[in-house]
């Protein structure tokens, strides 16, 4: 496969990824502020069809990410930082399935200012990781 497919292959499922990552905490700041048990019942609905939905997006994100680096031959201390920001995400979108369980429960423990908070972590590591795979530092 080609050097283009294969990194249009990993940016676009990257982006994919990063939607449901965007947006799934968003969910959890309006669970936090769920006042009827019917909207708490639509919007864990919503968040676990998003969740199903993104976490093949980010298995094939990785994929086609780890077979852009061995089969190229991509190499560098800027690409470490970068599979390290990457392990991030990962522990983040697992934290995310923690915390829909939790609210699948009723043992949410955080309010919505947490969630907001939250909710940008992911913008972050974004910035981080384009800024290394542009710039590449190191």
């Amino acid at each position: 496969m080609s050097y283009a497919l294969l990194k249009t292959l990993h940016i676009g499922f990257v982006v994919s990824w990063f939607a449901g990552l965007f947006y799934l905490p968003r969910l959890f700041v309006n669970l936090a502020m769920a006042e009827t048990d019917a909207e708490r019942t639509r919007l864990l609905l919503m968040a676990h069809k998003l969740f199903r939905f993104m976490t093949p997006l980010a298995v094939l994100a990785a994929l086609f990410g780890v077979w852009l680096m061995f089969s190229m031959g991509i190499e560098g201390g800027w690409l470490h930082a970068k599979l390290a920001l990457v392990a991030v995400l990962i522990g983040y979108h697992a934290g995310c399935g923690r915390l829909l369980a939790a609210f699948d429960a009723g043992r949410n423990r955080h309010g919505h200012r947490w969630y907001r908070v939250f909710n940008e972590i992911p913008v972050l590591v974004m910035f981080a990781v384009i800024y290394l795979v542009v710039a590449k530092p190191f």
